[in-house]
């Protein structure tokens, strides 16, 4: 053994001898002599040589970094008479090193590794190592995908990975916040809000470190539902809805239904209006928040409207009397819906409300056009208007009205403007016949009338449009006729007697006689038809007139007069003389 006292001697007629019990990775010289049968000592020759080292011992494994990649160092204890040592892996990896370490290159993850190691020298490589396992750093977590069981409550999940004793996910929202989560079981749960983007990787972690990043997912929650919708009626048959823009939407769908009738409208705006919506009806309203990655959420709450109530219709329009109307109408709406009638003149406007399918309108005044028209009311708002229909209340009578007698068979009628009459139709109607006059003005003159008569007065006052008023008045009675055959005697003591033909009845006359110096009157009981003028001063012309008294006793001035000439004889009443009649002045 080189560097040593130790010999061993050995004698053999073989080709060849084993030397036993020496010491692994020691040289040895081997020195022989040859001899032949004589004993005699021959040539001798050298020959040194090492022995194959020791049996490596494997001190450590451990996963290091080359670079980008993945090593599996292996630490031994040096062997005595090494030249260098071999590591060899389960997997095909081998290394070589002349020092205690080597690393096997590339490793990847997951994959277990039995590991020896081999001294070698010039003598020849030792017995391996005893086996040593390693169990490289596990695979990234793949593939990863969400699961979001209800709004609000997300889970990361993903495959078991292999030699893996515990997994962390790191999620993270799109404004920064960052959760993290420890478990060795293969989902993580988290608080996933609507409207964010959240970015997810898994690592799974045993003894031998972190398994490389894996994938990223990114998850979008769906957009967030507006909560403030605000929905008024914007006009009889168009809603609009508003709300506050939300987290997350890029467009938002806003959708009505009633019944089969489904309305939309797409917007990015937060304000949408509905139209040509049918009225008086309820409307399920939802808006819908949609983005292009998650699509749309349609777990947003609906909220319910109702349009306006339909417009009406005005079925008729009666006079009741002249002030006062009943309007019929329409009831398109549910039932307990109100409806308010209006009738609109220039200056004035009258109502009425009804829950059924008419109203009357009463104490309208006489003589006016209006528009009648009517609107449903509940309690989301008004219908439009009904179409318009015109009324015409029947014309005003006259306020005063007179009658007035300008000669026996003649009466001048008068009375005050009436609003709304176009045209007046007076009558004067008794049992012996009746007078009429139609005119455009305020009076006429009315013939045919007989004396003494009582006449009942009326009047239609009629509109343009043909509306009519009757209108009535106290009575008028015509004077006493003027009596005929008016004569005048001559009587004792300058006595004029007058006479007249009487036309039967108690009237009552007064006689008149008018001279240039003096005048005289005589006034018979009723009934009479003579009376008698004394003290009559002669050698005068007189005009006598007699005359049927009115009411109030005035003398009626229409009946004709007679021209008589009253001579003297003497101081006394001489010859009167008839001279004919005049006209009146």
């Amino acid at each position: 053994m080189e560097g040593s006292d130790s010999r061993v001697k050995l004698n053999t007629t073989d080709t060849s001898v084993t030397f036993s019990g020496l010491e692994a990775g020691t040289t040895y010289c081997i020195k022989g002599n040859a001899w032949d049968p004589e004993k005699r000592q021959g040539d001798d020759f050298t020959v040194c040589q090492i022995t194959r080292p020791c049996i490596p011992v494997l001190t450590e494994l451990e996963v290091r970094m080359v670079g980008s990649e993945a090593g599996l160092s292996v630490s031994w204890a040096p062997s005595q008479g090494a030249g260098e040592y071999l590591a060899f892996s389960s997997e095909g990896l081998n290394c070589t090193s002349t020092t205690g370490a080597c690393t096997l290159a590339p490793v990847g993850c997951g994959q277990r590794h039995t590991v020896t190691v081999t001294a070698i020298n010039e003598g020849g490589p030792s017995i391996p190592s005893a086996p040593e396992e390693f169990i490289t750093f596990p695979c990234p977590p793949e593939p990863l995908r969400v699961e979001e069981t209800k709004a609000g409550n997300c889970s990361v999940l993903w495959d078991a990975i292999p030699y893996t004793d515990t997994y962390v996910a790191f999620i993270k929202r799109d404004d920064g916040q960052e959760e993290r989560c420890n478990t060795s079981s293969t989902s993580c749960n988290y608080h996933c809000q609507c409207g964010y983007t959240y970015l997810m990787t898994v690592f799974a972690f045993s003894l031998a470190g972190s398994s490389p990043p894996g994938p990223v997912l990114n998850y979008t929650t769906l957009p967030c539902c507006p909560e403030d919708v605000f929905i008024s009626l914007a006009s009889p048959g168009t809603l609009e809805i508003m709300w506050s823009a939300v987290r997350g939407a890029e467009v938002y769908e806003t959708r009505a239904v009633e019944g089969s009738e489904v309305i939309l409208c797409n917007d990015t705006a937060p304000v949408c209006a509905l139209s040509d919506l049918t009225c008086n009806s309820p409307y399920s309203v939802v808006v819908i928040p949609c983005n292009e990655i998650r699509g749309c959420n349609h777990t947003c709450r609906s909220h319910t409207k109702e349009t306006a109530p339909c417009m009406p219709e005005i079925l008729n329009v009666t006079q009741i009397n002249t002030t006062s109307v009943n309007v019929s109408f329409s009831t398109p709406n549910r039932a307990g819906t109100t409806y308010k009638v209006s009738v609109v003149a220039q200056d004035n406007r009258n109502t009425c409300t009804s829950r059924g399918t008419s109203c009357e309108i009463l104490d309208l005044p006489c003589g006016k056009v209006y528009e009648v028209s009517a609107i449903a009311t509940t309690t989301v708002g008004d219908s439009f208007p009904s179409y318009s229909v015109p009324l015409e209340t029947a014309p005003c009578c006259p306020a005063t009205f007179n009658v007035e007698q300008v000669t026996q068979a003649m009466t001048n009628v008068t009375w005050s403007m009436a609003r709304g009459t176009h045209t007046y139709m007076t009558s004067l109607t008794s049992p012996k016949g009746t007078a009429r006059c139609h005119t455009l003005d305020t009076h006429c003159l009315m013939g045919c009338i007989t004396c003494g008569t009582n006449y009942t007065v009326s009047m239609e006052a009629i509109s343009r449009t043909g509306h009519m008023s009757e209108c009535t008045y106290h009575g008028f009675s015509s004077s006493a006729c003027c009596p005929s055959g008016v004569k005048l005697y001559r009587m004792a003591n300058n006595t004029l007697r007058v006479y007249w033909r009487s036309t039967g009845g108690l009237h009552n006359y007064t006689a008149k006689m008018v001279g240039s110096q003096s005048n005289y009157t005589c006034t018979p009981p009723p009934g009479g038809n003579t009376c008698e003028v004394p003290e009559i001063m002669c050698g005068d012309v007189y005009n006598v007139v007699v005359a049927p008294l009115t009411q109030d006793g005035a003398m009626v001035q229409f009946c004709p007069q007679r021209m008589y000439s009253v001579s003297c004889s003497g101081s006394n009443v001489g010859m009167v003389i008839y001279r004919g009649k005049r006209s009146l002045d």
